[in-house]
């Protein structure tokens, strides 16, 4: 099985951010089909560029159907064939840099200078050691072969 071509729209040429996220879902596309899929993916993921290409929404409903139908393929991949988008440890270990290690840090120097001020300090040491643990396992996903070249 196949996985179905995305339909090319009129209305996609004049809306900037419509033009990037239909191609975002084309990339997703293209990028599924030189993996070797199950049929029952295969099946979803087409469901989801019927719905797609059978919608006559425009603009800004479109825009949402594209968001939407390529959440719920990302979901898909990512919990059944464990496929992952680039940078996507990146992203999370940002946030959760600054949350586990920065802000912890922060409250560390600001209690021993007593100047509570300092707190922030705390926050781009979080945010380098996230950044840091995040490219790495975003490094190892794309060794083992897992990644997909999705923003």
């Amino acid at each position: 099985m196949y996985i179905i071509e995305l339909k090319e729209r009129q209305d996609k040429t004049t809306n900037k951010s419509l033009n990037y996220a239909y191609s975002q879902f084309d990339t997703l596309l293209k990028d599924l089909r030189k993996k070797e899929l199950p049929e029952d993916i295969i099946k979803s993921i087409n469901q989801n560029v019927k719905e797609i290409n059978s919608s006559t929404e425009t603009d800004k409903n479109l825009m949402k159907l594209l968001n939407k139908e390529q959440t719920q393929i990302l979901r898909l991949v990512r919990k059944e064939l464990r496929l992952i988008p680039k940078n996507h440890y990146t992203f999370l270990w940002m946030a959760l840099g600054i949350a586990v290690f920065g802000l912890p840090t922060g409250i560390i120097y600001g209690k021993i200078t007593g100047n509570m001020g300092l707190l922030s300090l705390g926050l781009p040491i979080g945010l380098g050691i996230g950044i840091m643990v995040g490219m790495w396992l975003d490094s190892k996903v794309k060794k083992e072969g897992r990644q997909i070249n999705v923003d």
